[in-house]
């Protein structure tokens, strides 16, 4: 894999844009007709944008303006609600805190985490099962805390109607994946990127090189640009640049175990060139967490045997949280 920081930029239409609104409609050569249009994108590289996805773009533009908010703030406030004060992964991640690519310097990006909000009661925050708790909120900005509940809600919707359409995608029935949608592990997270430094170590990026941990990750992405996808084919990265009113949506690697890497979750990393501050906000629908993860029988081709031994949601999020914190 080439090591230069640069991208090829190619014509959008070269990662699909799929309007997802005929999940909802009613007669079912409709949502098979989607499905259809995701298998293809799922067999190639995995990525794709969406369109028809029914998330009001108020809520979005309020998205984005409550975590420039947030990032605006002193040093001081944001860590007063630092994620080392939770035991769940919630709160502010300072600049440099997490390394996805190995090898390489750690990540230019500070972050916020978002999660299903627990009471301390909950028996599942009792047992402490991982990632399961209550959020940090801040105490100064009154319309972040609405602002990201809702939008919190409207994408666990839109990841269900998405797996949805990934189970007619793979010909199994609409709702093969209704258990693995209840009570799902979810992560928001902010994203705030500054300028790539001219004097850069080698290496350094905004975000290094990985693959996604969940299932489906849903990205919304100001103006900016600077994500880039790994095309195998090419051997070389090309840019997903932002699409209005569209989501950037990529496959995860549980995707890929269950479909025995049938389905493709691909490497990706942003390199933040333009000289302006940017942001984005993931949102990673991961799923329930005691839904076991073996491979789906009608991705075998004949003769082929499992690549991947079998896991949990829980134990494969939990390694991977262990190497990129290590």
């Amino acid at each position: 894999m080439a090591a230069t920081l640069d991208a090829v930029r190619i014509a959008e239409a070269q990662l699909p844009i799929i309007d997802v609104s005929g999940l909802s409609a009613s007669r079912p050569e409709t949502r098979a007709a989607v499905g259809a249009a995701l298998r293809g994108a799922c067999l190639d590289k995995g990525f794709f944008y969406v369109t028809g996805h029914g998330v009001p773009q108020g809520l979005i533009a309020a998205v984005l303006a409550e975590s420039k908010a947030f990032f605006d703030q002193p040093m001081a406030r944001k860590q007063a609600i630092d994620k080392a004060l939770s035991f769940c992964n919630r709160g502010y991640e300072p600049l440099k805190g997490q390394t996805l690519e190995p090898g390489a310097p750690p990540d230019l990006k500070e972050g916020f985490y978002i999660g299903p909000d627990l009471p301390l009661d909950d028996p599942r925050v009792v047992a402490r099962r991982f990632n399961r708790g209550p959020n940090l909120w801040p105490t100064d900005l009154p319309g972040f805390r609405p602002t990201m509940q809702a939008y919190f809600a409207a994408m666990l919707d839109l990841g269900a109607r998405l797996m949805r359409g990934i189970a007619l995608s793979l010909d199994l029935p609409e709702d093969h994946f209704s258990v693995f949608d209840r009570d799902p592990l979810a992560t928001l997270r902010l994203l705030h990127y500054p300028p790539q430094p001219a004097n850069a170590a080698p290496g350094e990026k905004g975000c290094g090189a990985h693959t996604d941990f969940g299932s489906l990750t849903l990205l919304l992405q100001d103006d900016i640009g600077g994500l880039q996808v790994w095309d195998e084919a090419g051997g070389t990265w090309i840019h997903a640049p932002p699409v209005p009113g569209a989501y950037v949506v990529n496959l995860g690697d549980l995707i890929a175990r269950w479909t025995n890497a049938r389905y493709r979750s691909t490497l990706h990393r942003v390199v933040n060139v333009p000289g302006r501050e940017r942001y984005s906000v993931p949102f990673f629908y991961t799923g329930n967490p005691d839904q076991p993860i073996d491979c789906i029988p009608t991705c075998l081709a004949p003769g082929d045997t499992p690549k991947y031994p079998p896991t949990t949601v829980e134990a494969h999020l939990k390694d991977m949280y262990a190497r990129t914190y290590a």
